[in-house]
């Protein structure tokens, strides 16, 4: 029986952790996060998980401490598994696994390496994106990769919708990489990095609004950071607005910048570019803003962004 240390958190740890378990990997030990109380913790727990399987849990601030290396170096285990663990793994512990150590990836590598891969993708518009497992190195997700699947980015996805399917993905490439990378076979294919970019973590800053994009950059924004993520905004006249769906829509008279207007029963916000999307929901000053109350809340005929 092959066993393994794992480094996890999120729904792709949790998912990634039973797959191990169902191939009949013994995980020695679970390195996981302890939950932030100023964050929303909208996803799964790795470390119920391996409660549920009686598994040894540690939540340690910095797992590159000497005193986290030796405790799993004593766990001799054939692989070390990085599955949405949030911390970079330097070599002392890569070098504990006595087979390799892999990291699930939320994208297709080379495309997309660095922090919060889903959302950088969906804010670019990508039709695709994916799951890939790679052999880790002491730079961040440029190892081989063993194996990757694809998964399509609908153009009105937002990035939580393709978190789920990036899920499954993830899931489906370790179950069927497993036997494999046990019997010493799985292929280790070295990535192009030429094909794709490195991209940093995001802030809570991060989401204001260009008001002078083109409606599909916005559209693809607004999507990419919507809930449960903080969420694309822009601070108007009338307090700070908050866009949580919209729909691309036709085309509008070009604008100097995106205004929102009211019409027909629905909320409209005309782009710089002249395109047009439909606001299905949004906040203004921390209350919804609907078509209903928009002249009341506004005291305009548009609001600009």
């Amino acid at each position: 029986m092959s066993r393994a240390v794992v480094f996890a958190y999120h729904n792709v740890g949790v998912r990634c952790l039973k797959a191990l378990i169902g191939r009949g990997v013994e995980v020695a030990l679970v390195v996981t996060h302890q939950d932030n109380p100023n964050e929303n913790i909208w996803f799964a727990s790795v470390s119920q998980v391996a409660r549920d399987y009686g598994i040894p849990v540690i939540t340690p601030d910095d797992p590159n401490a000497p005193e986290v290396v030796e405790q799993v170096q004593a766990c001799q285990a054939d692989f070390l598994f990085s599955f949405y663990y949030r911390h970079m793994l330097k070599a002392p512990l890569l070098e504990t696994a006595q087979r390799g150590a892999y990291n699930m990836h939320g994208s297709l590598l080379p495309k997309y390496r660095g922090r919060v891969p889903i959302n950088w993708a969906v804010i670019h518009g990508e039709a695709e994106t994916g799951a890939t497992l790679h052999q880790m190195n002491v730079k961040p997700d440029n190892g081989p990769i063993v194996d990757q699947m694809a998964v399509p980015i609908l153009p009105d996805d937002s990035a939580d919708e393709v978190f789920a399917k990036v899920t499954v993905a993830a899931e489906m490439v370790l179950w069927r990489s497993l036997p494999g990378l046990i019997a010493g076979d799985a292929p280790h294919v070295q990535q192009d990095l030429s094909l794709g970019d490195y991209f940093g973590g995001r802030k809570p800053e991060d989401g204001r609004i260009d008001a002078r994009t083109s409606a599909e950059r916005l559209h693809d924004f607004a999507r990419a950071l919507t809930r449960p993520f903080p969420g694309a905004f822009a601070d108007t006249a009338a307090g700070r607005l908050l866009l949580w769906k919209t729909l691309r829509a036709g085309r509008a008279a070009p604008t100097e910048r995106a205004e929102l207007r009211c019409a027909d029963g629905r909320l409209w916000l005309h782009c710089a570019d002249g395109g047009r999307l439909a606001v299905l929901e949004a906040e203004l000053a921390g209350q919804p803003l609907t078509a209903d109350n928009f002249a009341a809340r506004v005291a305009a005929d548009a609001l600009a962004l």
